[in-house]
């Protein structure tokens, strides 16, 4: 194999937290997503597991408390610039959380933290990261 060594994907998670209907979304400040209401995430530490990686970004982006339950689906992110080439790839975990306590606050990357309805996620209505909307239903159905 010739030309440079690529780096590996990087994993990370999203913490799905469905209450009252809504899902908690945060409006992202950096890269990937910038300016996007999608869940609040973010890089697993090394040693750290994908459970607790989870609560840990969502209580560092809202504020939120929450139990983590279950995975609810993988997802590839790939963030370009604008030639094309590729500048990172994430593997996306999205776990199922369920609140426990507080009110959503803007932190860490985040700009701003709000319980959305779920029937409100449309990404022709709201500019969102990809399948937010397809995520937050299939955590709502899987709480029923």
């Amino acid at each position: 194999m010739t030309g440079q060594a690529r780096p590996a994907p990087s994993p990370a998670v999203i913490a799905v937290v469905i209450h009252d209907d809504r899902a908690l979304l945060v409006r992202r400040a950096n890269p990937p997503d910038a300016g996007l209401w999608g869940f609040p995430g973010g890089k697993i530490d090394y040693g750290e597991t994908v459970a607790a990686a989870a609560l840990r970004e969502l209580q560092e982006e809202t504020g939120v408390q929450a139990e983590a339950r279950e995975i609810i689906t993988a997802l590839d992110i790939f963030d370009h610039d604008d030639s094309g080439r590729l500048l990172y790839h994430y593997i996306l975990l999205a776990v199922r959380c369920e609140y426990v306590s507080g009110v959503p606050e803007a932190g860490d990357d985040a700009l701003e933290a709000r319980w959305i309805p779920i029937t409100e996620l449309d990404p022709r209505r709201l500019p969102m990261s990809a399948d937010v909307d397809v995520i937050a239903r299939r955590a709502h159905q899987m709480k029923a």
